[in-house]
């Protein structure tokens, strides 16, 4: 697999992604408040990770394959070699995420999904002092960067609730 720079990042786009976002927000408004959904990392007066399993909504499948597609041309290997898991991201406004990283365990390649985006409902901050990148979501856009990579999302400035999904990939 290949070794990736530390700020190398790797847009991709779905191409018709309407309707597999409004099925994800359709599944995340009807299971968000389910006992079976498990949330964690609550700061600021919200859950930033929203766990709902794949067989609630069949469209985080398709998610999970295009994500494995597309880190797998990033890492130069076959996405049968992958695995990938994903959460919700709710940000409503007012609402923003932390600095943090995801290399806790043997994740290759970390994602952000947009699955709705409003004017100015924050950007996502790659940070390597003194260096800092501002990626500005748009809805169907996978952004790639490698999981030590400190990030964080700046302020949902806006009226509407932004949802993303986190995504880490490792070996399967």
């Amino acid at each position: 697999m290949k070794d990736l720079k530390y700020f190398t990042l790797h847009p991709q786009y779905l191409d018709d992604f309407d309707n597999i976002n409004q099925q994800l927000i359709d599944g995340l408004n009807s299971h968000i408040d389910k006992e079976s959904t498990r949330k964690s990392h609550h700061f600021f007066g919200r859950y930033e990770n929203i766990y709902i399993d794949k067989n609630e909504i069949p469209s985080i499948s398709d998610i999970l394959e295009h994500a494995k597609f597309f880190a797998a041309k990033i890492l130069d290997c076959e996405s049968n070699e992958l695995k990938a898991g994903l959460w919700f991201n709710v940000m409503n406004p007012g609402d923003k995420t932390t600095l943090h990283r995801h290399d806790d365990d043997d994740e290759l390649l970390s994602a952000v999904y947009y699955v709705q985006v409003s004017k100015n409902s924050g950007t996502l901050r790659l940070i390597k002092d003194p260096v800092v990148i501002e990626v500005k979501p748009k809805a169907g856009m996978f952004v790639f960067f490698k999981p030590d990579m400190p990030h964080e999302v700046s302020v949902n400035a806006s009226n509407g609730c932004r949802i993303s999904l986190g995504i880490n990939i490792g070996s399967a």
